[in-house]
């Protein structure tokens, strides 16, 4: 009995993931219809540095602290 329910369902789990199928994006060499400045380049790199880096550095240098705090865990 729970082997037929659990065929069962997967049928229809597979059913339904068939239709998902996304197709192929279509993906070309051909080069950028607009070219970023040295400007747009430096102001794009410094957000994502400052965006991705800037929290990992703020908690590395207040590690100490963090530790510190009343109700850490003390060893």
């Amino acid at each position: 009995m729970t082997m037929s329910a659990f065929n069962c369902s997967f049928n229809l789990l597979r059913a339904t993931m068939r239709h998902q199928i996304i197709p192929k994006a279509n993906i070309s060499a051909k080069p950028a219809k607009h070219v970023l400045s040295t400007g747009e380049q430096l102001i794009a790199m410094g957000t994502f540095f400052v965006t991705i880096l800037g929290p990992s550095g703020w908690i590395l240098s207040h590690l100490e602290s963090y530790k510190n705090r009343p109700g850490a865990a003390q060893e």
